[in-house]
């Protein structure tokens, strides 16, 4: 199993849930962020207590989301070709982690059989 943390803008957020959908992820997680990252920020309107100053800021740290996802092995590498192909020019990263194992608890499931959508 695979463990894919994608770090997005927020406007990209319905693109990838729609990707993880068609490559029938079962569970999806995730927040709202800031950070930074390799990549410069562009500049914005610099606000002041809700108004606007008139001038241009560069900010350090920008908003984003992270979706995080655990996959069979098999299904990774598409849904991240998937992301990359549909996203285009998107700032954001794709990390993928090998995960050991998982269970789903109550039901004492295990393994891969607990990612699906029931």
């Amino acid at each position: 199993m695979k463990e894919i943390s994608l770090y997005i803008r927020p406007e990209d957020f319905s693109k990838v849930v729609g990707i993880l959908r068609k490559n029938n992820v079962g569970g999806i997680t995730f927040f709202d962020t800031n950070g930074s990252g390799r990549k410069k920020h562009d500049p914005v309107p610099e606000r002041v207590r809700m108004y606007m100053t008139g001038k241009m800021i560069t900010p350090e740290f920008v908003k984003g989301t992270k979706v995080e996802v655990i996959v069979a092995d098999s299904s990774a590498d598409q849904i991240v070709e998937d992301v990359l192909n549909n996203l285009g020019t998107a700032h954001g990263m794709i990390f993928v982690k090998d995960v050991s194992g998982a269970y789903e608890i109550g039901s004492k499931l295990k393994g891969e059989s607990v990612l699906t959508p029931k």
